[in-house]
């Protein structure tokens, strides 16, 4: 073999390699519902471990996917699973088919704005206003006004999960306002009386957040501690944290933190639940 040969294979083995973190370094990317949970475990985290360094960025539980499949985070936040493709793609370029961590629990939420006199909502009725199918709340026994649908983002986990589990992967209505995470959400239904959204149990300051039903005939359940985690809240979801490779390291002793009594209390802390 040529040496020129030799230095086209080694840089192309380069490339394809994750790139590695430093000692003590560490990268979380993914979840916007997730974001500020994994800023507040990394502060607390990089406090208690002087010369310890955690970087945590948003963008969607996609786009952390993405970044771990490329190599380009060690920690996939996200709110989520990852797709059966995502999961062949990790495995087809590392040989592993990584690990799947859940690290919180959260009781996705409907908000409303705080002057909506609606108390709850069943599942059929969620999913024929995303499809855009009912469209005035006086179907609901409210005001005779048009209803403003807000929504996520498609890398976001958040809108992937509720596609799934209450649109039953129906396209959402053309009328949805698309925005850019549940901060904008919350924002934009606070301020427009007849709106309706969704997203995670932490950012719901300032709204009106709905109970909801399986089914007409089931019981109004609210997205709280023992409705999430014994899985009675129709939209409890896991949390979870996704890595290339089996813990080892930097990263396991992160983790091992994130899921100790300390790391669970930040969950309770920040809005969401801890896993049991």
């Amino acid at each position: 073999m040529s040496k020129h040969i030799a230095r086209i294979l080694s840089l192309s083995l380069f490339l394809a390699a994750p790139l590695a973190a430093q000692a003590g370094s560490l990268t979380i990317k993914g979840s916007d519902t997730m974001v500020l949970l994994g800023q507040r475990w990394a502060e607390q985290y990089m406090a208690k471990n002087p010369g310890t360094s955690l970087q945590v960025t948003g963008g969607g539980s996609g786009t952390g996917i993405s970044a771990l499949i490329n190599g380009t985070t060690d920690i996939c936040q996200a709110s989520r699973a990852m797709s059966a493709g995502e999961k062949a793609n990790l495995r087809d370029r590392y040989n592993t088919p990584g690990a799947e961590i859940p690290v919180a629990r959260d009781g996705l939420s409907v908000y409303v704005n705080a002057g909506n006199p609606l108390k709850d909502i069943n599942m059929d009725q969620l999913r024929l206003i995303f499809t855009g199918k009912l469209t005035n709340w006086k179907e609901l026994g409210g005001a005779d006004a048009k209803i403003i649908v807000y929504s996520r983002e498609n890398s976001s986990g958040t809108y992937v999960f509720f596609k799934e589990h209450v649109l039953k992967n129906a396209d959402y209505t053309s009328r949805a306002q698309s925005m850019p995470g549940t901060a904008a959400v919350v924002n934009a239904v606070s301020k427009e009386k007849n709106a309706i959204g969704y997203g995670g149990a932490a950012y719901a300051k300032g709204i009106h957040v709905l109970a909801v039903k399986k089914d007409d005939s089931a019981l109004a359940v609210s997205p709280d501690l023992a409705h999430v985690q014994d899985g009675s809240y129709p939209l409890s979801r896991p949390l979870f944290f996704y890595v290339r490779n089996k813990p080892a390291g930097d990263i396991k002793s992160f983790i091992d933190w994130v899921l100790s009594k300390d790391g669970q209390d930040i969950v309770t802390k920040v809005g969401y639940f801890p896993v049991k």
